[in-house]
């Protein structure tokens, strides 16, 4: 078996049958796909069960989130190599044939690719934007000298959707976050341990549509956003950072949680973000992105700052 599909389903009865259709017509067939049902309320399971095509097969867990989800899909997949496919999304009919004939041809040293994608509903391609962020097409690894904002735009083009990964890195590094039943950044704690110790890769082509207006996530919130994994518990990334990158995970661990705070504070949270703040200062954090922003939104003049806003 070349590939496992692994697609984490939770009440998303309206979506799935899209997803689904767009597997089965893959150009490429050597492929198992893997519905984990996450405790879903709505009847999205039934139509899993009832999709005619043998290679689908659907398990049950209790509900207990998207890490939890991908990982008992690896526990049962037989692939190769491992993609994902969120319930509401859809990919290109080449995604799986490009994804595995440029992995290949980059030999086995390189252990994931991670293609662009076309945003939905406005049907426009990101790649213009990804682009200007420094992301390029073929091999890449983090040195000691990569940009810290590089490296946290090249984390942030790593999804799920877009990313296919040889099964034995992914378990090497411990699958997806899957603690307290975490539905923010449960990948990126995955990726950001593939990108301090494994050469990846980048196709700048699309290969699947990212549909916003499906995503619960994507849709405006009303309060203030989970806080990613690695910065309410970065040890177990620091654990496994080499020593020649620490200084690097160490300026983007501080970026994420400058901006984080700057998020906090909008919603009138200075006092987490303060806490945040203090926890993930460096050396010459003055010179880092958000830092500025950061340091008013940790005092109570950045819920100032929002009522001004909503002016």
């Amino acid at each position: 078996m070349k590939v496992s599909v692994i697609v984490p389903l939770y009440n998303k009865r309206c979506w799935i049958g899209r997803a689904l259709d767009s597997i089965a017509n893959q150009t490429f067939a050597d492929f198992e796909v893997i519905v984990v049902d996450d405790g879903s309320t709505d009847g999205g399971p039934d139509v899993v069960t009832s999709y005619n095509d043998p290679r689908f097969r659907l398990i049950r867990q209790t509900n207990a989130g998207p890490g939890s989800a991908r990982n008992h899909g690896v526990a049962h997949a037989e692939g190769e190599l491992l993609a994902f496919l969120d319930a509401d999304d859809e990919w290109f009919p080449s995604y799986l044939r490009d994804s595995v004939t440029f992995i290949d041809s980059l030999g086995h040293k390189v252990v994931s690719v991670s293609s662009g994608y076309v945003e939905c509903p406005s049907g426009v391609s990101q790649r213009p934007m990804w682009q200007r962020r420094g992301i390029k097409q073929g091999a890449f690894r983090l040195t000691a000298n990569t940009d810290p904002l590089r490296a946290i735009h090249t984390l942030a083009y790593m999804t799920p959707c877009s990313t296919v990964v040889r099964a034995d890195a992914l378990r090497r590094w411990g699958g997806f976050y899957n603690d307290d039943r975490c539905l923010f950044g449960e990948d990126a704690y995955l990726y950001l341990k593939l990108l301090l110790n494994e050469t990846v890769s980048f196709r700048l082509a699309p290969g699947f549509y990212y549909h916003r207006e499906a995503s619960a996530l994507a849709k405006k919130y009303r309060n203030p956003r989970p806080i990613e994994p690695f910065l309410v518990d970065p040890s177990g990334i620091e654990t496994v950072c080499p020593a020649e990158l620490r200084a690097l995970l160490s300026k983007v661990l501080a970026i994420r949680a400058f901006k984080t705070v700057c998020m906090l504070g909008y919603w009138g949270e200075w006092r987490r973000a303060r806490s945040l703040l203090r926890r993930f200062s460096c050396d010459q954090c003055w010179t880092l992105p958000y830092f500025l922003a950061a340091m008013v939104c940790s005092t109570p003049v950045a819920r100032v700052w929002r009522f001004i806003k909503m002016i």
